[in-house]
């Protein structure tokens, strides 16, 4: 086997800082199909990765020596498609959501413009190749969709979110916890969950305790919806934050927050919950720095 950098490189190394600059990943509930034969594992790409953020949780395998199998895609997306990875290492095995955004020639950026503004790069040539979408910019882009997630996300977790904790990022591969079960049944999105009053209740202050941790760190989702939280053991997980998009930084911050607001609270309103997305949203408001 050849020898690999044992360096440990910083989550934010080569990241270009932007004007501002927990535990669960988006994943439908439907299990990868019973005839899929996993791809042959490889040896793991931890060592060569940007790591999460410490204290680093305990089912976390860290060793060279690890193997990565990949167990089949739960889920095709217009710009990523999420896998289920199963890393294992002597006695201990442990299962990781794995997203990895497509490159130039198969993404759809139908979205770019507006969520990229405030996140600028150094150099005006990588800027000038964003701005026009040549192939070198769209690279650029898919670059930037995986870092923003990453470092979101490390961000987040360490302030003790209700976020997925993200293990390691490898150029536009970025590995986290998978939230649900340990056969592999993925936990269910809130839109397909059928809350009693009482659970409502409690998903609805979890939901608006988790984005005034994001307002306070100065962030909108920027697309939530019922689809992208998650419920495992009536615990919420806000997940999906590619997207995720700065209040001070992007002129239009503060329309994605009240969008997710209205969003949000309109799925909780219909469930008996009273839910106001205004009212949501200037409280969030009041809290961003």
């Amino acid at each position: 086997m050849a020898s690999r950098p044992r360096g440990r490189r910083r989550f934010d190394d080569d990241i270009d800082e932007s004007p501002r600059s927990s535990t669960p990943l988006t994943i439908p509930t439907s299990d990868v199909t019973a005839d899929e034969e996993p791809d042959e594992p490889c040896w793991s790409t931890y060592p060569d990765a940007a790591h999460g953020p410490e204290p680093i949780p305990h089912w976390v395998i860290r060793s060279a020596a690890a193997i990565d199998t990949d167990l089949g895609v739960l889920k095709s997306g217009k710009e990523a498609d999420v896998s289920l990875l199963r890393r294992d290492h002597d006695d201990s095995s442990s299962l990781m959501a794995v997203k990895r955004y497509r490159d130039s020639h198969h993404r759809l950026f139908h979205r770019d413009a507006s969520y990229l503004e405030g996140r600028r790069m150094r150099r005006s040539r990588e800027n000038r190749a964003m701005d026009t979408r040549t192939a070198f910019g769209r690279e650029l882009i898919a670059g930037q969709w995986a870092v923003a997630e990453f470092r979101v996300l490390c961000h987040l977790w360490s302030i003790g979110a209700a976020v997925p904790y993200p293990v390691q990022l490898n150029g536009t591969e970025l590995m986290m916890e998978f939230i649900g079960d340990a056969d592999g049944t993925a936990a269910p999105r809130l839109a397909q969950v059928r809350p009693s009053p009482r659970a409502a209740r409690s998903l609805f202050e979890q939901l608006r305790n988790v984005l005034l941790a994001l307002a306070e760190a100065g962030y909108a989702h920027g697309d939530l919806s019922p689809y992208n939280i998650l419920v495992h053991e009536d615990r919420l997980v806000l997940i999906d934050l590619p997207q995720a998009v700065d209040l001070v930084g992007n002129p239009q911050g503060f329309h994605y927050l009240e969008r997710d607001c209205h969003n949000v609270c309109a799925w909780f309103a219909s469930h008996g919950i009273d839910a106001d997305g205004g009212e949501l949203a200037q409280d969030l408001r009041a809290v961003v720095r």
